[in-house]
């Protein structure tokens, strides 16, 4: 039970961010004593993935601003003694703000919309406290919800290397419905498809009206079919947290998909970026003369370092001013800046050479592609290092709050934690997730924010053969002062939407509300889904069904002496960074566990069962030739 937990422990993690899953696997495979707790409800933080009603339960705590978890009071204050302090923790989540949603999918009342309680008869759904005016970057900090519901109708215009063989790779049908298992004993990637599925189509129907109209009521009948995800990233194939599953055989616990397409967004049209030598020549949309330009600067890309003189006179340049001195053309410079290098235009010569070399050498590895994506969400990637925890005795308890820290006033160091039934929990080291710090800890700390915005769709922004490819664009920013957005989609056969619909994620850097900086970008690529009479290419553009836009706090790069009073045995982790891959998070676990714990292996291979030796078995073995009936037995190694 909960309330009767063990009261000595080596390591308390506080938060099942992806950060902390990654802390506590690596403890417990260490042999350290571990007890993992979260507040909330469910695993992963803002990492989590939710079905569609799960998120909307989601939207009403935030929403509603209401604590996680029991909140009896327990008078830990009680419980402190004369000679020790105490640090509270803090008591909700304020890390999502400015949660907006809209509905623009029909209102089709049957039971399961009404049994929902929402959009019953206006066309969308908004739950904000929408700013009159653009938010400064640091005011995005403060919490600036009316926690109030409101309805409003939205305006027409609104929105592998062959000799790995950790990695399976398989294929599936496209229409099979796959059931999820939690006992999984590998991990599979979901290798291409023909390349004649890759290549863009045009619907001869685009002026049609589709007879297959999906309804609200039918995104909420097949909410158990969505996984969406708080956080939108990829996995690079040759990228610190594959090479991390594969070591520690958590990969066993996940399946992959692979990110077939890497698109642009150019001259207001969507088309597909060749990356591979293959791509290259077979690509229709470059001329004979770029394609051999690209393959060039490309080469030179992947051991730049072993020709300085090529770039050392632009390194206080940007990348795309030295793009210009490459002659590549203008279409060209577009594809290595916003798609292969996925950059800004400012970033510095040798860092966008260093990023498109990381995107080159993570091809071919599990397919034509450098991104996998992890089957039913971002969610189950810290789910496997808790299950890896578990697996080496960690305990582990959602729904449990601890009140505060217990500070030993003669050492400074943190001896203990206060859960929210009074028990104190004794440990040498503790793990808390930044969302746990008060405001009094965190009061010089200077968060960034994360825009995110999550859509339904009824089509594909880039039609093709197949509808079952995942895709990744960049739409680089259309004015001075905005930044570049990153676009994912995701098709159904993900496991993270409902078939016939497509799961979008968009995430930029914030400088104002989320709505305000990513709502230009969905109206440059899709159109409300309305019943109104819209033209032939408009309705070209993928349909929006559904909208949420929020902002999320970046913890990510604050220095441990922003925190206020914190002891030397206390550790802090990040939420999600703004970055399209997992290194932030991987390196900031193994630099935590290597500081707590230097002289053990971070996540080291687990032991073969061949070599597992049972109690009683450790004698040593009998010499050749020798006959001992009564022992017949000892020496010989068991299999768990």
């Amino acid at each position: 039970m909960a309330d009767s937990l063990p009261t000595e422990f080596d390591v308390v993690i506080v938060g099942t961010g992806l950060p902390e899953s990654i802390l506590a696997a690596a403890c417990s495979r260490s042999g350290q004593r571990v007890l993992h707790v979260d507040s909330r409800s469910y695993y992963g933080g803002n990492w989590a993935s939710f079905t569609f009603t799960g998120l909307l339960s989601w939207l009403k705590e935030h929403q509603q601003n209401s604590d996680f978890g029991d909140e009896s009071p327990a008078g830990w204050q009680d419980l402190i003694h004369e000679t020790e302090d105490a640090v509270a923790l803090h008591g909700r989540d304020e890390t999502i703000q400015h949660t907006e949603v809209f509905c623009y999918a029909s209102q089709d009342m049957d039971n399961s919309s009404k049994k929902i309680g929402v959009l019953q008869k206006n066309p969308s759904l908004v739950i904000s406290s929408t700013l009159a005016k653009p938010l400064d970057p640091a005011c995005l900090s403060e919490e600036t919800h009316s926690f109030a519901t409101s309805y409003e109708t939205p305006a027409k215009d609104t929105p592998k290397d062959h000799g790995e063989i950790l990695l399976e790779v398989t294929d599936i049908e496209e229409t099979q419905a796959k059931e999820k298992h939690g006992d999984k004993t590998c991990i599979h990637t979901l290798a291409d498809r023909d390349e004649d599925e890759h290549k863009p189509i045009v619907d001869d129907n685009t002026g049609q009206p589709t007879s297959n109209r999906i309804t609200y009521s039918q995104i909420v009948k097949g909410g158990r079919r969505f996984n969406i995800d708080l956080v939108s990233k990829l996995l690079y194939s040759q990228g610190s947290l594959i090479e991390l599953l594969i070591k520690s055989n958590v990969s066993r616990y996940a399946e992959f998909k692979n990110v077939i397409r890497i698109l642009a967004f150019r001259e207001g049209r969507v088309e597909q970026v060749p990356c591979s030598r293959a791509d290259v020549f077979n690509s229709k949309d470059l001329t004979m003369v770029e394609k051999r330009m690209l393959m060039k600067f490309l080469t030179f890309c992947l051991d730049y370092e072993q020709h300085p003189n090529e770039y050392q006179d632009f390194i206080q340049c940007s990348f795309s001013e030295y793009l210009k001195t490459k002659r590549l053309t203008p279409n060209l410079q577009h594809f290595v800046l916003h798609s292969i290098a996925m950059t800004e235009s400012s970033c510095t010569t040798v860092d966008g050479l260093k990023a498109t070399k990381h995107f080159l050498q993570c091809l071919g590895r599990f397919g034509n592609t450098p991104f996998l994506f992890p089957l039913y969400g971002q969610g189950e990637i810290p789910q496997c290092f808790c299950r890896m925890c578990a697996v080496f005795g960690g305990i582990y308890c959602l729904r449990h709050k601890i009140q505060c820290l217990v500070i030993d006033k003669e050492s400074g160091r943190c001896k203990a934690v206060i859960d929210h039934f009074g028990q104190r929990i004794n440990a040498e080291y503790f793990i808390v997730e930044d969302s746990y710090l008060s405001e009094e800890t965190c009061s010089k700390v200077q968060y960034k924010q994360i825009s995110r915005a999550v859509l339904i769709t009824d089509q594909s922004i880039l039609k093709t053969h197949s509808d079952q490819q995942i895709s990744i664009l960049t739409v680089p920013p259309g004015e001075a002062g905005t930044r570049a957005v990153r676009v994912t989609e995701l098709c159904s056969s993900t496991m993270t939407c409902m078939k016939g619909t497509y799961l979008v994620h968009l995430t930029c850097s914030s400088s104002k509300t989320a709505r305000e900086d990513l709502e230009s970008v969905v109206k440059k690529l899709f159109i409300p889904y309305t019943e109104t009479e819209i033209d032939k290419e408009e309705l070209a553009k993928p349909r929006l069904l559904w909208a949420l836009y929020f902002n999320m706090r970046d913890s990510s790069g604050i220095s441990r002496s922003s925190y206020n009073g914190l002891p030397s045995n206390v550790s802090v982790c990040s939420g999600p960074d703004c970055g399209l891959g997992y290194e932030h998070a991987v390196k900031q676990a193994e630099t935590l566990f290597q500081e707590i714990f230097p002289a053990e292996e971070f996540c080291p291979p687990p032991p073969n069962p061949e070599d597992i030796i049972f109690d009683g078995e450790d004698k040593e073995p009998e010499v050749p030739g020798t006959n001992n009936n009564n022992n017949s037995n000892n020496g010989q190694t068991g299999s768990p």
